[in-house]
């Protein structure tokens, strides 16, 4: 029977990213609406790592024989404390639109230089492996929150988050662009890594 990976999300954008850096797995990739998961997950971590972990077990619990993985990522920026950092997706409400969000956290963040914008995206990936064995890695990328929001490609707060070294914030990068460097492409391929290594090992 084909391996199967289920992902522990409903967002059909970041299964898009998910299913462009795995899919040299050569594994079918689902998201749990897509595999029929229906499961009341309560996110009470207190870290990016253990909210992903939170995620992916509550999932597996009901696929025993698929690799289940998830992912708990936001945004941390230092001149607010880290925040939102995991409370992201909560940030002002979960059913708040992110322009609405987006547009309360540059109005925080009115009349402060550029340096003392500095923020992250952290995006967490946890595995739960058939034989009950978690695997966690994390992926960072660093910039800075921009004067105003720019962009139409990506999602979330892509449009305020801004890579200097590229001279654009994350949602006027290509697709691909972004996947090469967002927090999320680099976890996912931290964790390709380890599924590669795994499938090695169960073939051997």
């Amino acid at each position: 029977m084909k391996k199967r990976i289920v992902f522990a999300t409903g967002n059909e954008n970041k299964m898009k990213e998910i299913r462009m850096i795995l899919e040299d797995l050569g594994m079918e990739i689902l998201s749990m609406k897509e595999a029929g998961v229906d499961v009341e997950i309560v996110e009470d971590g207190m870290s990016f790592e253990e909210n992903a972990q939170i995620k992916a077990r509550a999932v597996a619990r009901t696929l025993t024989n698929d690799i289940v993985l998830a992912d708990d990522s936001g945004l941390e920026i230092d001149y607010l404390d880290k925040a939102p950092g995991i409370y992201s997706a909560r940030f002002a409400g979960e059913d708040t639109s992110y322009d609405i969000k987006n547009r309360i956290l540059l109005d925080r963040l009115e009349g402060v230089p550029s340096e003392e914008r500095t923020a992250r995206f952290v995006c967490a990936v946890a595995a739960v492996f058939p034989d009950g064995t978690v695997s966690t890695v994390r992926g960072v990328i660093e910039g800075q929150i921009a004067q105003e929001a720019e962009g139409e490609n990506g999602f979330g707060y892509d449009p305020i988050f801004y890579v200097p070294e590229y001279g654009c914030t994350t949602a006027q990068m290509t697709p691909e662009q972004k996947n090469e460097l967002s927090h999320r492409g680099k976890a996912l391929r931290a964790m390709r890594d380890i599924l590669k290594e795994k499938s090695g090992e169960e073939t051997v």
